[in-house]
């Protein structure tokens, strides 16, 4: 099928389904979700990281993606994000050589530095060193991935003898992009060389002015610019705006309800930690989220109504500069039923609207 080469579409998904659910029938709900989306001719199915809470427990996404790769040949694989200062980076470089050796379809590997103190504190890592920890175990994981015998003398890394990553790559390396939520951020994630993964939850001309720092910053580095740039978008369809808008605010008013609860943005914690100021605003306008009657705005910048409403929103997106458009609706309480027929229906009445020749054929719902 010959797609719009200025356009991706993608999927994520993760442990999600009825409320009352047990995690091993959420993660059968997430495979069923993952051949679903490889099905419908999607291009990369992504995987959030997180720990201890209802909020997408999934804390090895590598693990659960070459359970994927096994099931779904051929699928681009993704992860948004794994949190870099939270492992041993020769370790990880290791876990993504081995993903990346098994998988037939391309490694999509997001990284951050993560939000949730929390987490910080069950892994005994102090959250005020993080931008410095991303920094270098992104440097110690990109260098063992590209090859050779190697040792390091950092801060937090320390490998005196030389040794070589196995399996060797020979070629085929993951593609990697840093989370950003503010302009510093992509400066930062522009500066190691790495494309951007964005969330719509900002202004379009917020947006805009985050992407051209960014390529500001990736030029003035030696990067090119010319890179598969994302966006994680909710989406939810309906024959009426006003119906797939009634649908949105009937689920993810619990949502937000869940990241208040597991980032603890009540007792707003990130404003004691130097480097997450811009994370600790955003964090402070969840708890608003959490009321159906607040979500207008955020339901505007997201994928929400008719086939035509959604067309033009992917269309905004584009025009920012966002090449890949990553569709979801896998949230907490969200049935198999709906999540699957949100899918066919973005197969079958958007994606095409991309397209050069026929429409994607619709399977039906696992």
């Amino acid at each position: 099928m010959a797609r719009n080469p200025q356009i991706g579409f993608s999927f994520q998904f993760g442990p999600v389904g009825d409320t009352g659910m047990s995690d091993a029938q959420l993660y059968a709900e997430a495979m069923a979700d993952a051949q679903l989306g490889q099905q419908l001719g999607f291009d990369v199915g992504w995987m959030i990281e997180h720990h201890f809470s209802e909020y997408y427990p999934t804390p090895n996404p590598l693990m659960f993606l070459a359970n994927v790769a096994a099931k779904c040949p051929g699928l681009g694989l993704g992860t948004s994000v794994m949190v870099l200062p939270w492992y041993n980076p020769v370790r990880f470089a290791e876990d993504l050589a081995m993903l990346q050796t098994l998988s037939e379809g391309e490694l999509h590997i997001g990284l951050g530095r993560g939000t949730a103190i929390a987490e910080y504190k069950a892994f005994e890592i102090d959250m005020a060193s993080s931008r410095e920890r991303f920094a270098e175990h992104w440097d110690v994981v990109d260098k063992f991935l590209s090859g050779g015998r190697i040792t390091y003398d950092g801060t937090f890394t320390n490998i005196p003898d030389p040794i070589e990553l196995r399996p060797r790559l020979n070629g085929d390396a993951p593609n990697f992009y840093g989370a950003i939520g503010s302009q510093d951020s992509a400066a930062i994630i522009g500066g190691l060389g790495m494309p951007p993964m964005a969330i719509a939850q900002f202004p379009d001309k917020i947006l805009r002015a985050i992407l051209a720092t960014w390529r500001e910053k990736t030029l003035a580095s030696g990067f090119s610019d010319k890179r598969r740039l994302p966006i994680f978008t909710q989406c939810w369809i309906a024959d009426t705006d006003e119906d797939a808008r009634a649908l949105a605010k009937q689920y993810l008013p619990r949502f937000f309800e869940i990241q208040v609860e597991h980032y603890q943005s009540d007792a707003d914690p990130l404003r004691w930690v130097t480097g997450y100021e811009q994370w600790s605003k955003l964090f402070g306008n969840l708890k608003r989220l959490c009321n159906p009657d607040n979500l207008d705005d955020y339901l505007d910048l997201n994928l929400v109504g008719t086939p035509d409403t959604v067309e033009r929103r992917i269309r905004e997106l584009a025009d920012i500069g966002f090449n890949d458009i990553i569709v979801t609706n896998a949230i907490y309480g969200v049935s198999r039923e709906l999540r699957h027929g949100m899918l066919n229906r973005f197969a079958q009445d958007v994606m095409p609207r991309f397209v050069a020749d026929a429409a994607i054929p619709v399977q039906a719902a696992v």
